[in-house]
């Protein structure tokens, strides 16, 4: 296995465990998780071919759907739904 599939594969673990925590702890980890997405695919589609990136991508917003759907909706100015804007606020319920 690539050194690029292992990060991809670490970078999964780290994203899982950082799912569990706690809403309002999850955004010091989450971030620099979001934030090496993109490099981790380029290498990984320049190591390994198109669908592999695909496959990261389909891993990648299956986890983080809830912040991306939350930044779409700030970015276009739509009203964000009370369930969003709960996590927001620390609110664990």
């Amino acid at each position: 296995m690539s050194l690029p599939l292992i990060l991809g594969a670490l970078w999964v673990i780290a994203a899982s465990v950082t799912a569990m925590l706690p809403m309002r702890w999850q955004i010091y980890p989450g971030i620099p998780l979001l934030l090496a997405v993109p490099v981790l695919l380029v290498w990984i589609g320049v190591a390994h071919g198109i669908w592999w990136v695909v496959a990261g991508l389909l891993a990648f917003g299956s986890m983080f759907r809830r912040p991306l759907h939350y930044m779409f909706l700030r970015l276009t100015g739509r009203p964000i739904p009370d369930h969003l804007n709960r996590a927001r606020r620390g609110d664990d319920a």
